[in-house]
C-alpha cells in the first residue's frame, strides 16, 4: 500500500521505518513546518494542504493533535502493525492504529482507532485501549485493563489487572498503577499517586 506520513519529527521517522518494515511504500511526509530537508531519503512534500488523497499514517505523538488531524483530513487510515509484533489471533486493531516493533497484543485485546502502542509495550488479554490513547515504550498493561480515549501511559509504567484509566489521564513514566485513575488526572510514582 502507498502511504504518506503526517508528521516529520522523531515519531514520524519511527513510523516511516516501521511502515517500510511492514511492506508499505512511503511516498513522503507532510508537515506544517515545511519546507524541510528530505527525511530518510523521502521528501517533505509540504503542509497538510499538500495532501492529495493517499492513505495516511498519522505520526503525531500528541493524542489530541492526532485525532484532530484525522477529523480535518477525513482520509483512509490504514493499520500499521510492525512485523515483529506478537498479535494473538483474537486481538483487534481499529483503523489508523499504530503498533510498533516488539509489541505484544494478548488474547482479545482491543486497540482503538488512532491509538499508538509504542515499542516493546505489552498489552495483555482482554485489555481495551480506546481511541487516540498512547501506550509508551515498555509499558505493561496487565489483563483486563481499560485505557480511556486520549489517555497517555508513560514509558515503563505498569498497570495492575482490571484497572481503568480514565479518558485524557496521564500516567507518569515508571509508575505502578494499582487503582482506577480518574479522567483527566495525572499520576506517577510507586505506588502511583495523584500529581495534578
Amino acid at each position: 500500500m502507498r502511504v504518506l506520513i503526517l508528521g516529520a519529527g522523531g515519531h514520524g521517522r519511527a513510523v516511516c521505518e516501521a511502515a517500510r518494515d511492514a511492506g508499505f511504500t512511503v511516498l513522503g511526509f507532510l508537515d506544517g513546518r515545511a519546507p524541510l530537508p528530505d527525511m530518510l531519503g523521502l521528501p517533505v512534500l509540504g503542509p497538510e494542504s499538500a495532501y492529495g488523497g493517499s492513505a495516511l499514517l498519522i505520526a503525531l505523538g500528541d493524542t489530541t493533535a492526532r485525532l484532530a488531524a484525522a477529523a480535518r483530513l477525513g482520509c483512509a487510515l490504514p493499520v500499521l502493525l510492525h512485523p515483529s509484533a506478537i498479535r494473538a489471533r483474537s486481538a483487534d486493531i481499529a483503523e489508523g492504529a499504530v503498533v510498533m516493533p516488539r509489541v505484544v497484543l494478548g488474547a482479545q485485546a482491543r486497540i482503538g482507532r488512532l491509538a499508538l502502542i509504542n515499542t516493546g509495550a505489552i498489552v495483555e488479554h482482554d485489555v481495551v485501549v480506546e481511541e487516540g490513547a498512547h501506550v509508551a515504550p515498555g509499558a505493561i498493561l496487565c489483563g483486563g485493563v481499560r485505557i480511556g480515549a486520549g489517555a497517555m501511559v508513560g514509558a515503563g509504567a505498569v498497570i495492575a489487572p482490571n484497572v481503568t484509566v480514565g479518558a485524557g489521564a496521564v500516567i507518569g513514566a515508571g509508575a505502578a498503577v494499582i487503582a482506577d485513575v480518574a479522567p483527566g488526572s495525572c499520576i506517577g510514582g510507586v505506588p502511583a499517586r495523584l500529581l495534578l
